[in-house]
């Protein structure tokens, strides 16, 4: 498969009365042609900023790229002026927001939203990008496109504002579309009508997805291949399968683990990951899961440890996976009584 984004050692801050935030720290992945890769973490992991780097879109000031490249099309995106980012977001790389109230703007009627895009990326009259501007929200699924393209976002049901973003970010037929939690809030029935509209439009244009979700059921439904993310940094990356049922992170793990299964017993409890991401103001020299990890050892704290490839998709960073990981075990005792034999 050809790779149409690369992303390598992306560190991003924001200064902040407190201090300087580091969100996004030294990330790292690929993104190949007609595939989807879901970016998945708690909340405050950096998946968002991540992706927004990708275009862009991080405040500058307070945020500022620190390190890192993000090639597409043969050129580093964070090179490129706002005015050259213009003639990119939308025409080659589109966005779905996580919330489709907020991004939408409630003074203008969707159509001119839609059409906007067309005028600017596709030079279309306004007379042709009207008719444009239909035939998308006919394509994703809105009964009666010729009335609503009149109406304003505040006349639309949260799914039906969620198409309305996904007409406007494949306006202009773009290689790859960042969909930021493109289900939150939304009814299970409607979580699965949007998936399956993007998964269609996906195989008709042949794009590539960057999901950003923490529902790992919304990635085992779409995804190929998974990034996990945890404190700003990426802790594991696998295929679908290799994710759910070949983990080797014990963060993979608590997710994993908290998620329902449909042939639980009614009285067994979903496990929680006890305690609370660290803070990014002063993160943890060592693995940013340590403090939470039942597993953790003296050198968890103090070493952030290097990947270990486990197959041609898959590594992980975790010292139970080390060699020098046997040899402490001789001469540590693992907290909480966890083992690393897991």
């Amino acid at each position: 498969m050809d790779k149409i984004l690369e992303v390598r050692d992306l560190a991003v801050s924001f200064e902040t009365y407190g201090g300087k935030v580091q969100a996004v720290r030294g990330v790292s992945f690929d993104l190949y042609k007609g595939e989807t890769l879901a970016i998945v973490g708690e909340s405050g992991s950096g998946k968002s900023v991540t992706s927004q780097s990708i275009v862009q879109l991080i405040p500058m000031p307070p945020g500022k790229f620190e390190s890192g490249s993000i090639i597409f099309n043969g050129e580093d995106l964070i090179q490129k002026s706002e005015m050259e980012m213009e003639k990119i977001r939308g025409k080659d790389i589109g966005v779905i927001f996580q919330d489709p109230m907020t991004s939408l703007n409630p003074t203008m009627k969707v159509g001119r939203q839609i059409s906007e895009g067309l005028i600017k990326h596709q030079k279309l009259n306004k007379k042709r990008a009207y008719e444009k501007s239909i035939e998308l929200l006919r394509l994703v699924g809105i009964p009666n496109p010729e009335k609503r393209i009149n109406q304003y976002p505040h006349q639309f049901s949260g799914g039906m504002r969620q198409r309305v973003m996904i007409a406007i970010a494949l306006a202009c037929n773009p290689k790859v579309l960042i969909a930021d939690e493109p289900t939150t809030a939304l009814d299970v029935t409607i979580q699965a009508q949007i998936l399956d509209l993007m998964k269609d439009l996906q195989e008709d244009m042949g794009m590539s997805i960057i999901l950003i979700t923490h529902d790992l059921g919304v990635v085992a439904r779409t995804s190929q291949r998974v990034v996990v993310m945890y404190g700003g940094i990426v802790v594991e990356t696998g295929t679908v399968d290799e994710i759910f049922y070949q983990s080797k992170h014990p963060y993979t793990w608590g997710l994993l683990s908290s998620m329902p299964k449909i042939d639980a017993d009614n009285d067994e409890e979903l496990l929680a990951i006890p305690g609370s991401p660290p803070d990014l103001l002063d993160p943890p020299k060592g693995c940013p899961f340590a403090a939470r990890c039942s597993h953790a050892m003296n050198i968890c704290a103090d070493e952030m440890p290097k990947y270990t490839t486990l197959s041609d998709t898959q590594k992980t960073a975790c010292w139970l996976l080390t060699k020098e990981a046997q040899s402490i075990k001789q001469s540590e005792t693992v907290m909480a009584g966890g083992s690393i034999s897991e």
